[in-house]
């Protein structure tokens, strides 16, 4: 699961409010390279909750020289803060480990890059 897709998850778990960030426990995380798109990038920054971005990569000890904050432009000029986020983003993948719900405390498997976040029928 790639942290681009762990930050447009949320719970949804019956009774969850807001179900967001999912807290994530990794026990393997691979690196893989993917082409740099600069301006998929700048496109993305807007769709992102960029704390919980920030949050979650420096939890995975790869969120060093992420900027704190995004531009109020949400734009970013620099070529190499854009190829820190798209490694953040895009190569680095949690295989396996396991999403919770931060309202109910509901686990979700991840398996071979593969979040379940399937429900049983009382949730």
């Amino acid at each position: 699961m790639k942290l681009l897709t762990h930050n447009m998850m949320r719970s949804h778990c019956k009774g969850v409010v807001n179900g967001f960030p999912l807290k994530l426990s990794s026990s393997q995380v691979d690196v893989k390279e993917i082409e740099f798109n600069p301006d998929f990038i700048n496109r993305m920054l807007s769709r992102l909750e960029w704390p919980a971005l920030v949050q979650i990569a420096n939890q995975l000890g790869v969120g060093e020289g992420l900027p704190e904050m995004l531009p109020e432009e949400q734009k970013f000029e620099d070529e190499d803060v854009l190829k820190k986020i798209h490694h953040v983003l895009l190569e680095v993948e949690v295989v396996e480990g396991e999403l919770e719900c931060p309202e109910t405390g509901r686990k979700f498997p991840i398996s071979k890059g593969i979040p379940d976040m399937r429900l049983n029928e009382e949730e």
